[in-house]
């Protein structure tokens, strides 16, 4: 991981076009290949960012400013016009273990897992924690049409979540042998934000009873 502050100003140039003026942040190059600029006031959110696969180039322009274009697969540049550089450092995390699941996730997991009919008629199941370069899946399956289908289970189903299965499908489609792959976002609870930007992105939102996986109440599901 490679942190640097300094005086920036940053452009977006895709879909949308996006502008920060100069200021002093932080930028994050990450090793998965992810570049993210943050400021001192949203805690973990960034202003701006671009998700792997991208690619960045370094490059001098006039007065001696760098400018650093960072550009996806889609063709769309996050464009850094860097002025003054305060630090600059590069350090090793290693492979993270990944977060650990509290008991009700890693028994809805397990529940799922036994009952996988529960994502839809013609479901089988492939394997449980499926390992990808940034983590296991939860539930790799497949569908009645024999397509790969990931799936990623919460407690309570918010936007990380949602980023996070986004990134498993992301990896999980480079596979010849697996794409297409289509993501499943399964919670006891799915927030509002979290259903908007997983419907957004083709994923489909499943809220799980607990209950009723345990078979203690009604074998029926809600789908959004």
């Amino acid at each position: 991981m490679r942190l640097v502050i300094a005086r920036c100003r940053v452009d977006y140039v895709g879909r949308l076009t996006a502008h920060l003026p100069t200021a002093r942040r932080l930028l994050l190059i990450k090793a998965d290949g992810s570049v993210s600029i943050h400021a001192d006031d949203r805690a973990y959110k960034p202003l701006n960012w671009m998700s792997p696969p991208c690619w960045l180039v370094e490059d001098t322009v006039e007065d001696a400013e760098a400018l650093w274009v960072v550009t996806n697969k889609a063709g769309e540049e996050l464009r850094i016009t860097i002025e003054e550089i305060e630090h600059d450092s590069s350090h090793e995390l290693g492979v993270d273990p990944g977060l650990v699941k509290d008991g009700i996730e890693a028994h809805l997991q397990e529940l799922l897992a036994e009952h996988v009919e529960t994502l839809g008629s013609g479901y089988t199941l492939v394997r449980r924690e499926y390992m990808t370069a940034i983590g296991p899946v939860d539930l790799l399956c497949r569908n009645a049409d024999g397509a790969s289908v990931a799936v990623e289970i919460k407690r309570r189903g918010d936007i990380d979540g949602v980023e996070q299965l986004t990134r498993y499908l992301e990896l999980l489609n480079r596979d010849p042998l697996l794409a297409p792959v289509s993501g499943v976002f399964a919670a006891q609870q799915i927030k509002p934000q979290a259903k908007t930007l997983a419907t957004d992105r083709g994923i489909r939102c499943l809220v799980l009873d607990y209950e009723a996986l345990r078979g203690t109440e009604s074998t029926e599901f809600r789908l959004f």
